[in-house]
């Protein structure tokens, strides 16, 4: 029996029944990925100790890339890390504009107190860290505010010397939010705030009042997350995990933008590995096709270089501990599996756990399965989501509601165009289908 409490129960189940990846929760159903845990947990240790990682993940369209780093996210948060899963697109987060990655990076920033945005927390946080190393010194007391407020400043710009050598700005705009909340403008704060989290187009009297011009630009962004490293580190959290996801999309911008976007990648490994950022542990998720096709890695050399490793061995011999690790993706069997845990994950929470678990025995996972898969053209890779959402939504909240309902006799899996992802839909092309489970 899982032992997840019926709030964390439910987000999983509510997910899957709208076939989306969970936010959290993962643990409880994943499949396949103990191989990898003994290398991420070494990385994340490296991490948590002022190191720094890169990892590229490699799989097929409908592989788990995304559950896979979520995954990863999870057993960070649980290491205290930060974390931030950023979504690469040519139109909303170009990779060749550092800028609007950091942007991304501070809107989706998480922790395991707090949802994102965690920028404001985190920064409030350091403040009070900051007081509170201060006092503890000695040498302030707690109702000489004018001394404090001080001291803190001066302490300021002592952790964060080594990113005010090449972006200024930034301790700039921290005593600027600081200065804003003491003084009880709570707008000039947020304005300020926003700046520092490379928002655009921020009032021209906050930036003024903060002492920043401009808008954060591509060569300040890396320094800028040198900055919130510094930040996350002495509020509490030893490290950020950043997920670049989906960079394969790369391949689809005109020829120039991409070229800037794989030097921009290599870049950012390059300082990652120089130790730029001690507690980074970033993760890029790609297709196989973006590592060794024409369009994609291959095009610069220096980043095809620092990404190569052979898989030409049996996929059961992969390093875990490599720089590129590839996901093998989804049988039958590994669906049945992960249809089981679904089960007994609803069940756990259902009055009618022995009924749902006789009558969608794993004969009928199989079954159904196979059945999902077909109606995809018999490519089993792509079918995890659909199949999940197929078994809570149309199967398991049936069986859990009706009494008399048998899905052998009384449920027909059918897919239609408007329910299935891009990929999903070139699977198939039929626009509906039928097929009797």
């Amino acid at each position: 029996m899982n032992t997840a409490s019926p709030a964390r129960r439910r987000e999983v189940i509510d997910a899957l029944r709208r076939g989306a990846v969970p936010s959290a929760g993962l643990d409880l159903f994943a499949v396949g990925l103990d191989r990898f845990a003994t290398a991420i947990d070494a990385e994340l240790d490296t991490v948590a100790a002022g190191g720094a990682v890169f990892k590229a993940v490699r799989g097929e369209y409908g592989s788990g890339k995304t559950f896979f780093t979520r995954w990863i996210a999870e057993r960070a948060k649980r290491a205290n890390l930060a974390t931030a899963e950023v979504q690469v697109s040519e139109n909303e987060t170009p990779l060749h504009r550092l800028e609007t990655v950091y942007r991304r990076l501070t809107e989706r920033l998480a922790t395991s107190a707090f949802p994102p945005s965690a920028l404001r927390p985190v920064v409030d946080g350091w403040f009070y860290a900051l007081e509170e190393d201060v006092l503890a010194a000695g040498n302030v007391t707690p109702d000489d505010t004018a001394a404090l407020d001080s001291a803190v400043g001066v302490l300021l710009d002592q952790r964060l010397t080594a990113v005010s050598r090449t972006a200024p700005a930034f301790a700039a705009a921290l005593r600027g939010y600081r200065a804003a909340n003491l003084a009880g403008e709570a707008a000039t704060a947020d304005a300020v705030l926003a700046w520092l989290g490379g928002q655009p187009h921020v009032a021209a009297a906050a930036r003024r009042a903060a002492g920043v011009r401009g808008d954060l630009d591509h060569f300040a962004a890396l320094s800028f997350l040198q900055g919130l490293l510094v930040v996350l580190r002495d509020s509490g959290h030893p490290g950020l995990l950043l997920v670049l996801d989906e960079v394969e999309t790369l391949q689809r911008v005109r020829s120039d933008a991409r070229d800037k976007a794989l030097n921009a990648l290599r870049q950012l490994i390059d300082e990652v590995h120089s130790g730029r950022f001690p507690g980074l542990y970033l993760v890029i998720t790609g297709t196989p096709a973006f590592y060794d096709g024409p369009q994609g890695v291959p095009r610069l050399a220096p980043l095809a270089q620092r990404l190569a490793v052979d898989f030409t061995t049996e996929p059961r011999f992969d390093n875990p501990r490599a720089v590129q690790i590839r996901l093998p993706g989804f049988s039958v069997d590994s669906l049945v599996e992960l249809g089981g845990r679904v089960r007994d994950l609803y069940a756990d929470g259902s009055a009618a756990r022995d009924r749902l678990t006789a009558t969608v025995d794993d004969a009928y996972l199989r079954q159904l399965a196979l059945a999902v898969a077909g109606g995809l053209g018999g490519k089993v890779g792509v079918a995890p989501r659909l199949f999940l959402k197929k078994l809570v939504g149309e199967v398991l909240d049936r069986v859990d509601q009706f009494p008399d309902f048998d899905p052998r006799q009384h449920y027909a899996l059918t897919l239609s165009t408007a329910e299935l992802t891009d990929v999903e839909r070139n699977a198939t092309s039929a626009d509906h289908i039928d097929l009797d489970v």
